[in-house]
């Protein structure tokens, strides 16, 4: 039903836009996720080989291009139609293929390796289940090996070529490279050469990685970006047997193949722990909230008038919630929900502007308090990953993306992490001792990601500079070693007997319809568009000189910077995308609390900067 015979396709050319445009026109709607399952969700054994499936991944590499067979013809003389289409496939059909067809065409696609989103809180992962998890199970049978679609129905082609074909007829792909750097010459042994290391850029990932393989456009795609793909799902057990067959050839003949063995084992990993997914439609996630429209402002706005009146009071009720987990500190829990709905929305010149990044100081060292802070983040994001920075971690942990010429591909860091990700720095487990050059390189990357927003990915020769959007929120005893855009000191007001048994009944207090209001709330605030009126701006600008009046050295540039990106975010927290005059005084009334409370620790700690 996907493709046709070229003899088909010569009466109707526009046949692949056709099949494209159906199924983007039958996946527009928003109940499409209830009845095409998901590979994020729905065990890979569960569902039907060459069936419609969906992945919400994150594009952690691109392949160089492959040509693939787009139509050939075959030699079995029992077929009525020996033409057939090779688009959306991995492997022939119908007997030997004949290269010398006059019928043949080589067509081009791109590989983008792809994996789940990094750090999906699992309530997330949760939500985002729904009646096409039922699907597979309930209309394919699901107890037999992963390897056994043989006894599948007749969408199994795969017997009668594995018997009568070579290598070459099983597939239709051949690749294309196009890297002309000069491999690496680190020869320390590398994880990436295994064929199980799925390369996931967090410790201790689930989920499935897949090739997606991509026939139109690539050029839109970027790396990291999310996306929910639909696609045709390819498991083919033949794709391991040929993988194999390379392998054992290039080693025998190793002169013979342009790729390296490492590179075969990276790029033809065993389709059942890697699987293929022949894209037809791909929606770019703005954001990776399952409990909003995918596009919060575009098309939504009777959404979006119905949650806007509610902004202000479950800010009320958030306020309230995150002061009891900061320990009665309602100025630092004012502050945590500005960090938390903070976004780049746009770029000026190398600066990015709307970045929040916050400090929060005067956590307790001895206790697990930062533990259980993460855990409540953790809770109300849809991204997040908790960073220790122990000596060991510094030093051993990989958080940069480097390129790997040996394996021809990106080999992941910590770092490589999608936008809108709360990245949660606990330098509380910072311990005394030497970095040696992998920490510098670390903590370096780690302030070029909170200046800057951007990683520098290690090309061995050059760096290659990649964009990001990524929160981070550093938790420490004192002033962090690491930049930030706003210190605030904690000062708890409670002191309960037993701090895990305090922090776990908050949490616990908590209903998940309590929890899904202040998920979405995060969500919207932090989509909406925000203005200053000309208006606002000049009484701002006012403002700004008569501060400077009597102490020029009062309000220097810097602070007025972050004033306006506090007073920007206290607008949108409460559900308003412009600035007023209640808006700006409430905000300067916010840091004259703070840079007091900064002042008077300054005095305590007369060694703190």
């Amino acid at each position: 039903m996907l493709c046709v015979p070229a003899a088909q396709s010569n009466t109707c050319p526009d046949w692949e836009k056709k099949v494209v445009e159906y199924f983007k026109e039958k996946l527009k709607p928003n109940d499409a996720h209830t009845w095409v399952p998901s590979l994020n969700d729905v065990p890979l054994h569960y569902l039907k080989p060459n069936s419609l499936v969906k992945f919400r991944c994150m594009v952690q590499d691109m392949f160089d291009p492959e040509f693939f067979m787009g139509v050939y013809e075959t030699n079995d003389p029992t077929l009525d139609s020996k033409v057939k289409c090779g688009k959306y496939k991995d492997i022939t059909e119908g007997g030997q293929v004949d290269f010398n067809s006059r019928n043949t065409v080589t067509s081009e696609r791109q590989t983008f390796y792809c994996v789940p989103i990094p750090g999906e809180s699992q309530w997330n992962s949760y939500a985002g289940t729904s009646q096409a998890r039922v699907v597979p199970s309930t209309s394919y049978v699901p107890n037999r090996h992963k390897r056994s679609y043989e006894e599948d129905d007749e969408m199994d082609t795969q017997p009668q070529q594995m018997k009568g074909s070579s290598a070459e007829s099983h597939g239709n792909i051949e690749p294309k490279r196009q890297e002309t750097e000069a491999p690496s010459h680190d020869s320390s042994p590398s994880h990436c050469t295994s064929s199980l290391d799925l390369n996931f850029p967090l410790p201790g990932e689930k989920g499935p990685a897949c090739l997606v393989k991509v026939y139109e456009d690539w050029d839109g795609f970027k790396l990291n970006d999310m996306l929910e793909v639909f696609g045709i799902l390819s498991v083919d057990p033949a794709l391991s047997v040929i993988a194999d067959e390379r392998e054992a050839s290039s080693l025998l003949h190793p002169t013979e193949g342009m790729e390296t063995v490492e590179e075969q084992r990276v790029h033809s990993p065993p389709a059942s722990l890697v699987p293929r997914l022949h894209m037809l439609y791909a929606q770019p996630l703005v954001h990776n909230n399952p409990l909003l429209p995918s596009s919060v402002l575009e098309n939504n706005g009777d959404y979006l008038s119905s949650v806007l009146g509610e902004l202000a009071s479950i800010r009320a009720e958030l306020l309230t919630y995150l002061t009891h987990v900061l320990l009665g500190d309602s100025l630092a829990a004012e502050y945590l929900i500005l960090h938390l709905i903070s976004n780049v929305y746009s770029r000026r010149d190398v600066l990015p502007l709307g970045k929040f990044t916050l400090n929060l100081s005067g956590c307790p060292h001895s206790s697990p308090y930062t533990e259980h802070l993460y855990k409540v983040i953790q809770q109300l994001v849809p991204s997040s990953y908790r960073l220790c920075m122990s000596l060991h971690n510094m030093n051993n942990q990989r958080m940069v993306p480097r390129k790997d010429y040996t394996a021809n591909r990106l080999v992941s860091g910590t770092l490589q992490l999608a936008n809108n990700t709360s990245l949660f720095l606990d330098e509380t487990q910072l311990e005394q001792g030497q970095l040696d050059a992998t920490g510098v390189r670390n903590i370096t990357a780690l302030g070029n990601l909170i200046t800057w927003q951007k990683v520098d990915y290690d090309f061995n020769y050059h760096q290659m500079e990649f964009s990001c959007n990524i929160n981070v929120l550093i938790t420490s005893e004192g002033r962090s070693l690491l930049p930030s855009d706003c210190q605030v000191h904690l000062r708890p007001t409670l002191n309960p007997p037993n701090l895990e048994e305090y922090l776990s009944a908050v949490q616990v207090a908590q209903v998940p319809s309590q929890l899904n209001k202040y998920r979405i709330y995060l969500s919207v605030a932090r989509a909406l568009n925000y203005t200053i009126s000309d208006e606002i701006t000049k009484a701002v600008e006012e403002d700004f000189v008569e501060m400077r009046k009597d102490d020029p050295q009062s309000m220097s540039a810097e602070d007025l910077h972050r004033l306006l990106v506090v007073a920007r975010l206290l607008s949108l927290s409460n559900g308003q995308n412009t600035l007023s005059r209640d808006g700006w005084m409430k905000a300067k009334q916010l840091e004259a609390l703070r840079m007091s409370r900064t002042q008077q620790q300054k005095c305590v700690n007369g060694n703190e900067p």
